[in-house]
């Protein structure tokens, strides 16, 4: 089946992309690949999601193995980086050799190049980077408005062969690498997707919904009983890590002459409507995904205020906390107390209690608790203490027990110490880090619900 038949069997489901990434800082890790992440959003977005996804160093037969199988995956490629008018910058040629295109110097972009340099104050355009007015016959050079660089537009037929601009229907695209830059061009490469693919493009909508309190291997499987066979086109992503579990639903739209259909939005109102029961309490409401910012748009709310008192995590809930902008608003302060004596001196846990159920227990995790609301003069606080290992468990408390209590008010007109104040055993998977980081993440996520969120 030739591109063409491809195309035309494949519009119901949309029209994909493929992305190659240039650069051996890429694959040794000296730089994080940004590149790729942002590329894909945009182009899911566009209504051409990403396909394949190749990284390659600066040597030639490398790009251009990427560049020609990238080019037999899907009708529209980008290719980032190698771009620039030094010996290492490679793409350009490997891309053209590759797709059997011919270079030629375009006067439009040389122009460019001599007036970006005479605005410099450079009377002479070095002759390296002639090379950046080079562009693909057939093909076009895309100016860079944030740099030197133009991006570089490959025109191919529906066979893969070169093919005349007006005639063009696939592309392989060309842009730097330096993020700012690529970013700067993509506006170009939009309008030329458009213009070929036109109804193909089926923008990707998603929905993402944070969750926490429970793994994705028991959290799967309830999402996908709930959701049922028929989801309107609904696909389901977990996102899972320490601290909980983002739900990715993502639904393509309809084509763009569907001028008033909302059938994504529908089907993914209908998908989340389905999936309440499943979620509830154990869903935040934060775009930062950051469980913290839950908290405190509702301690600010309410007008409370919050403290911690922490052994096994260290100040781990604290810091969390205080990271985000506009913490003093609702963070009064944190007692670690790590030492027994701690516990006793700076909260005023029972000595005795220590020593006959151990700093580990319901009873501590409670004085804990009251001790530091009071100490510190806050509304709200939570507690902790456990045993984070590697060392220090028992057959009764084994590495990965934690208590964690929490106090709040009993509503916006009681005082301090009045209200809900309990404490939960936990036992948390993983080692030292797993441990403290769930525990933190559990505290924050019991302090949420107490008040009311979830």
């Amino acid at each position: 089946m030739n591109s063409d038949a491809r195309a035309g069997a494949g519009a119901a489901t949309g029209t994909r992309s493929a992305v190659v990434t240039v650069g051996e800082e890429l694959l040794s890790g000296a730089t994080v690949d940004r590149n790729a992440a942002w590329l894909g959003r945009r182009l899911a977005a566009l209504g051409a999601p990403v396909a394949r996804l190749w990284s390659v160093g600066d040597r030639d037969v490398d790009i251009a193995d990427a560049v020609r199988s990238a080019a037999s995956a899907a009708p529209l490629v980008v290719v980032t980086g190698g771009l620039g008018p030094t010996a290492d910058d490679r793409t350009r040629d490997a891309a053209a050799a590759a797709l059997g295109a011919d270079l030629v110097e375009d006067e439009t972009l040389l122009a460019a190049l001599g007036a970006r340099y005479r605005a410099a104050g450079r009377d002479v355009l070095p002759p390296e980077m002639r090379r950046l007015a080079l562009r693909p016959d057939p093909g076009l050079g895309l100016a860079n408005p944030l740099g030197a660089a133009p991006g570089l537009a490959f025109a191919l037929g529906s066979e893969g062969r070169p093919a005349p601009v007006a005639e063009a229907r696939r592309w392989v695209v060309l842009l730097p690498g330096v993020p700012r830059e690529m970013r700067g061009l993509f506006a170009q490469v939009e309008r030329l997707a458009r213009d070929t693919f036109a109804r193909r493009l089926r923008p990707v909508e998603s929905r993402v919904i944070h969750t926490t309190g429970l793994p994705e291997s028991q959290l799967a499987p309830r999402v996908e009983a709930a959701l049922g066979e028929d989801r309107r086109g609904v696909e389901v992503a977990y996102l899972p890590d320490l601290t909980g579990v983002d739900l990715r639903l993502t639904v393509r739209s309809a084509p763009p002459e569907a001028v008033g259909d909302d059938s994504a939005g529908a089907a993914l109102d209908a998908a989340e409507a389905r999936l309440q029961p499943v979620l509830d309490g154990l869903r935040f409401a934060a775009p930062s995904g950051d469980l913290v910012e839950a908290v405190q748009v509702v301690l600010e709310a309410r007008g409370w205020t919050f403290a911690t008192a922490e052994s096994c995590t260290g100040g781990l809930v604290a810091e969390r906390y205080t990271r985000r902008a506009g913490a003093s608003r609702t963070f009064v302060g944190s007692i670690v107390a790590y030492d027994n004596d701690v516990k006793v001196e700076a909260l005023g846990v029972d000595a005795g209690a220590l020593e006959a159920d151990g700093a580990v227990s319901e009873v501590v995790a409670l004085q804990m608790v009251e001790g530091v609301r009071a100490r510190l003069g806050a509304d709200c606080a939570v507690s902790i203490t456990g045993v984070a290992g590697p060392g220090g468990g028992s057959p009764d408390k084994p590495v990965g027990t934690v208590w964690i209590g929490v106090a709040v008010p009993g509503d916006a007109g009681a005082g301090r110490g009045a209200g809900r104040v309990r404490a939960v055993r936990h036992a948390f998977a993983g080692d030292r880090e797993a441990v403290r980081e769930r525990a933190a993440q559990a505290a924050l996520h019991m302090l949420y619900r107490e008040l009311g969120g979830g």
